[in-house]
């Protein structure tokens, strides 16, 4: 769950209680490896055997979250001076940079406002301090983030939170122009929130649109959706739409049954028009980790969870299984070997579950050296034995840390490891073949030219147009040691990756004396890759 972490954990507590009388699914066949596949450590060289380290991966979805409801992230206050909100991006992005990170999942509609100028909805008041108030003076922070994300070899998906419509009861602090002020008769208020009620079919139109204004607009990778759906349960409160069911529900008995068909309405639309307006769009959502338990669904996980198929209405399995998203991020906020819900059995259970659709595990960065009374998130090991869980995992494609500040402070090393071993070399992020499987052609006239400043200067001329017309979207420069195999599928040899059309590259870390060879290819929208480029040396005097 996405929300503030004062008091994320009591609400994690009330759900774990809560599905202890709502017991729910299980879990695929076990793996009959998993204490091998649970440790997954290298293996190194003995007297008798030597066995190959695995390299890390050149392709890994590898991305945080970047929270700006509640300021939790992003700016660190509301209302901020324009410069100080850059700065402080700029260096958060410097960071994830730095860190391995090759995504960035940045909130932009937290609760039917915006951190974007193209939007029909009033600005954020965790942006300038109060709602519908616009920044001073005018910039748009989407278009601002989208452009320093894509200089450091990011990609940006623009989280929205779908029904969400306030955080609190402070109702008068809401802008004129508030949806919510305009047509009132489309929310219910439950844990003195405003929400969107999702049966009503013009409140599913709106969000659509609401959506697509980005869509049409922005220069985004990815639109990327919470886990906020029906609300999480609180004890004593009850959902106020029962005339929406009433009016709405024609052909529905039960109306748990009804309220899962009308989120799934909104996916599956959302789906179609976000591929008909931009068909390379990636779309994903990240639910919450548990779909359902074995222990009420013979089909769900072997855990003690929230059963969110019941709880929230979200069938999360469904829409992976329907083709309605590219990726699913489920919040997998556990630890290996947790009694409720272990990490392994429920990311086991995704990876069985996932339809040829890519896996990315959302992670508790935020519960690193937590002090709770039996947190196994105490042990430095426990974040660095799940990434190499999951990179055992074939059908898992990379990972999603909330949030980014969580990592700022290196909770137990964590991200000193990520920097120096995890992620050390760069990554592309996994191909989508059922949105283009079409690779752009090899650049052309490849050269280097070493200049008396001890660098490397490369330059080459944009491709010929691939077979499906696209234009290439960026390049990625190989170097090696000029005794070396040319291998690009070993990401220590990537140079740099560049998301931009720009085709020359400054090489200025090589050394005196010694001489490389480079070669350089090709990547689109979706980062499919070239053939390389001949190979091109440079001996540097």
């Amino acid at each position: 769950m996405h929300i503030c972490r004062r008091f994320i954990l009591p609400l994690l507590l009330i759900f774990f209680s809560l599905s202890l009388f709502a017991q729910q699914p299980g879990q695929p066949a076990q793996k009959k490896d998993t204490p091998a596949r649970q440790l997954s450590l290298p293996m190194q060289k003995t007297k008798d055997t030597v066995v190959k380290i695995k390299n890390e991966p050149k392709r890994e979805f590898r991305g945080a979250w970047v929270a700006t409801v509640e300021n939790i992230d992003w700016p660190s206050a509301p209302g901020l001076p324009i410069d100080q909100q850059k700065k402080e991006l700029t260096t958060l992005f410097d960071f994830l940079q730095d860190a391995g990170m090759n995504a960035i999942m940045f909130q932009i509609r937290p609760a039917a406002d915006a951190f974007y100028a193209k939007s029909r909805e009033p600005w954020s008041k965790w942006l300038t301090g109060v709602q519908g108030q616009a920044p001073n003076p005018a910039y748009d922070p989407l278009e601002f983030a989208i452009a320093e994300a894509h200089k450091r070899g990011m990609e940006l998906h623009a989280w929205f939170n779908p029904y969400r419509a306030s955080t609190d009861n402070k109702y008068s602090t809401l802008s004129p122009t508030h949806i919510s002020n305009i047509k009132p008769e489309w929310f219910f208020i439950y844990g003195g929130m405003k929400l969107f009620d999702p049966g009503i079919p013009e409140v599913r139109d709106y969000i659509v649109k609401v959506f697509l204004d980005v869509v049409d607009n922005y220069d985004i990778d990815g639109v990327h959706l919470d886990d906020y759906f029906y609300p999480y349960r609180i004890e004593g409160q009850t959902i106020n739409d029962a005339q929406t069911f009433k009016t709405y529900g024609t052909g529905f008995d039960d109306i748990n049954d009804w309220r899962r068909h009308n989120v799934d309405t909104l996916i599956e639309v959302l789906s179609d028009s976000i591929h008909k307006h931009k068909p390379r769009m990636k779309f994903g959502i990240s639910p919450f980790g548990v779909w359902a338990n074995k222990s009420n669904n013979p089909e769900g996980s072997d855990t003690h969870g929230l059963p969110s198929y019941y709880e929230l209405y979200a069938d999360s399995r469904k829409w992976i299984k329907e083709g309605w998203l590219d990726y699913i991020n489920p919040q997998i906020y556990f630890a290996i070997g947790d009694r409720s819900v272990s990490f392994d059995k429920l990311l086991d259970w995704w990876s069985d579950n996932t339809y040829d659709r890519h896996l990315y595990i959302g992670m508790a960065a935020y519960r690193i050296g937590e002090h709770k009374k039996g947190s196994k998130f105490k042990d430095p090991a426990a974040m660095p034995n799940a990434i190499k869980y999951l990179r055992d995992n074939p059908r898992v494609q990379g990972s999603v840390y909330f949030s980014a500040k969580s990592l700022e402070n290196d909770p137990l090393g964590f991200t000193d490891s990520l920097k120096n071993n995890y992620y050390k070399f760069a990554a592309l992020p996994p191909p989508m073949l059922w949105l283009d499987s079409i690779p752009p052609n090899p650049p052309l006239n490849f050269t280097a030219t070493v200049r008396p400043q001890k660098a490397v200067q490369l330059q080459w001329n944009a491709p010929l147009p691939a077979k499906d017309k696209e234009p290439v979207y960026g390049y990625v420069i190989y170097r090696f040691d000029d005794t070396a195999k040319v291998d690009i599928e070993n990401p220590k040899n990537i140079l740099d990756i560049k998301y931009d059309s720009g085709t020359s590259y400054t090489d200025d870390s090589v050394e005196k004396g010694k001489s490389y060879l480079y070669v350089i290819t090709a990547l689109d929208r979706l980062k499919n890759e070239s053939d390389v480029s001949p190979t091109i040396g440079a001996a540097v005097k």
